[in-house]
């Protein structure tokens, strides 16, 4: 593994910031603590900083020499709703509150690579570290562009790592194209009429028009879908009824789709509500769908996706770079950004197996061993897109 010295020194130093972050984790927005400790960091290491995209956003920007291009490296802050069960001495001190994610050691990586860029000359252009709020569920990533991340800091591409536990450490894993599958959430009140369950002649059953709206939903991926294509419909919530003998006038249904293409995204969306009514009319109740789009498919584009398969070779080797990993149906709200600009979304291997836990559970933990790793991926990736020879106009 090639690691420089300077890089391999402050491996225990971000440790220390890593288990700062642990010991504090905060939710979607509410990274006040966490945000503040990035600046302070940031501020530290003569970076320039700016703060309040997306609410509690940081950006620390780093310029050398003469070029004209400037990159985007991005890590996600926020925690999890998850009481920790380790009982380490980091272990969470906010109740009910957890990385459980190993956003802590994303941010502590991107800290690393801003204090080794900060201090060096071998890229000429401007690398801004992006510390994103709210990656869990609420999108943190589009409301910072909505906010003009890239109209107040331009780039020409942008990146982001994540651990990923069931890969070994010394490992990086990527491809080009569709990574990660958009993610969206809809809501169903099926209401009818109810009555007493000995007498179903009265009643306009909600539950059995909920029961045929869940079977044939399965029928958009099974028979709608290209079967070259990949989605999902899931229904993950059924609430109705209050006892044995009573049929229910309401029954409320909950779930997500997931989908990479966007036109597979809009047929689902379509598809869903026209059921929705046809089983509404066949069977004389009211259903109503809100059908809420969250999270684009994370798409890598190609250049973008090469440089960083190079840089990544630089640390580990190219034998111990995957790019024939196929997609997952898992949602990240780096897709916002990549949606705008192009760029590539890295997998870090962070050990094969772990022993505590893996990603969303309460006995997880991140792998400190792999944070000179990260480092040294984000320090390529700006000496390679920033060369100090670059005449790029």
């Amino acid at each position: 593994m090639k690691i420089k010295s300077e890089i391999e020194k402050m491996g225990q130093e971000m440790r220390d910031w890593r288990h700062h972050l642990h010991a504090r984790p905060e939710t979607a927005f509410e990274e006040y603590e966490t945000s503040d400790f990035v600046a302070d960091k940031l501020a530290s290491f003569g970076i320039e900083v700016h703060r309040g995209l997306g609410g509690t956003g940081v950006v620390g920007t780093i310029r050398r020499g003469d070029g004209r291009d400037a990159i985007g490296l991005r890590a996600d802050i926020d925690a999890l709703d998850i009481e920790e069960e380790n009982t380490f001495d980091y272990r969470s001190q906010n109740e009910g509150k957890m990385h459980a994610c190993g956003h802590d050691g994303h941010t502590a990586m991107l800290l690393g690579a801003a204090k080794h860029l900060s201090e060096s000359d071998t890229f000429s252009g401007t690398v801004h570290c992006i510390f994103q709020p709210a990656e869990e569920n609420e999108g943190g990533g589009g409301k910072m562009v909505e906010e003009g991340l890239f109209e107040k800091f331009p780039v020409i591409s942008v990146f982001g790592m994540h651990n990923f536990p069931v890969l070994p450490v010394g490992y990086f894993a990527i491809r080009s194209g569709p990574v990660m599958a958009a993610f969206d959430v809809f809501k169903i009140t099926v209401r009818g009429v109810g009555a007493h369950g000995a007498r179903p002649m009265d009643a306009r059953d909600a539950v059995l028009a909920s029961a045929h709206l869940i079977t044939m939903f399965q029928t958009v991926v099974s028979r709608n879908v290209n079967p070259l294509d990949s989605a999902v419909i899931s229904v993950t919530e059924v609430h109705g009824g209050t006892t044995w003998n009573v049929i229910p006038e309401i029954v409320t249904m909950r779930g997500t789709t997931r989908s990479f293409q966007e036109q597979v995204q809009e047929m689902i969306e379509s598809r869903m509500g026209e059921i929705a009514q046809g089983v509404a009319s066949s069977m004389n109740v009211s259903v109503n769908l809100d059908y809420e789009r969250r999270y684009p498919a994370t798409v890598n584009t190609a250049q973008e996706t090469e440089v960083a398969i190079r840089a990544a070779s630089l640390v580990v080797g190219e034998d111990q770079v995957l790019t024939d990993i196929q997609p997952v149906m898992g949602s990240e709200d780096f897709a916002f950004m990549l949606k705008e600009k192009p760029g590539a979304y890295i997998a870090i291997g962070g050990g094969d197996p772990r022993p505590n836990g893996m990603p969303h559970q309460p006995g997880f933990d991140f792998n400190d061993e792999i944070l000179p790793i990260g480092v040294s991926y984000w320090v390529n990736l700006a000496e390679m897109l920033l060369p100090k020879t670059s005449k790029k106009g």
